[in-house]
């Protein structure tokens, strides 16, 4: 039986591949013994890109947690609504719309009137395809704050609504209809 183990071991040690990537996975599941998640993260990617079917399998289970594990301190480490906002967007501009929902989500729940996030909100439920959400979304950061009207405009993200007319009715409101309302009446004949 010893001889058998012995091949084994100089088969390894012949392929610098595996060898490589056997010491990645035992400094990887050191570092996640340690709860060292992020150092731990990188060891095992480079595991699965080694090529041993057996450890990549075992690599992938502890990037899993690894992964998990980050997650959690990501979400706990925001100062502030901003910086959270912040991390979300950046997650949709590198197209991981899943977790940017599960972000703004978090934030809408933790400040539902905020106008900015309610506008992050519109711009992905309009890059995931969601026009009625993002319409409704739209009109609702809009009667927040004004203001982002002139940013919906030129925004890349509402592309997809560029041709609907109720999107171009949201940015482009009738200016007749606020000079009809009572608080916005002028009467020329008024002295004061």
């Amino acid at each position: 039986m010893a001889q058998k183990a012995n091949p084994k071991k100089s088969s390894i040690a012949d392929d610098p591949r595996a060898s490589q990537a056997l010491q990645n996975y035992e400094t990887g599941l050191r570092a996640l013994q340690e709860h060292k998640f992020d150092k731990a993260k990188p060891l095992f990617q480079k595991v699965l890109a080694g090529g041993s079917k057996e450890l990549s399998d075992r690599a992938a289970i502890h990037l899993s947690i690894c992964n998990q594990h980050l997650e959690r301190s990501t979400t706990n480490q925001f100062k502030t609504v901003e910086e959270h906002f912040d991390y979300a967007v950046s997650l949709m501009n590198v197209g991981d719309y899943v977790t940017a929902r599960e972000h703004i989500e978090k934030l809408v729940k933790q400040a539902p009137k905020t106008d900015f996030v309610i506008y992050g909100l519109a711009a992905l439920d309009c890059l995931t395809g969601h026009v009625e959400d993002s319409l409704k979304h739209l009109d609702e950061a809009l009667r927040l704050n004004a203001g982002l009207r002139y940013q919906a405009r030129n925004d890349s993200d509402f592309h997809n609504l560029a041709e609907d007319p109720r999107f171009t009715e949201l940015l482009y409101p009738d200016p007749a209809a606020d000079l009809s309302s009572p608080e916005s009446s002028f009467r020329e004949d008024d002295s004061y």
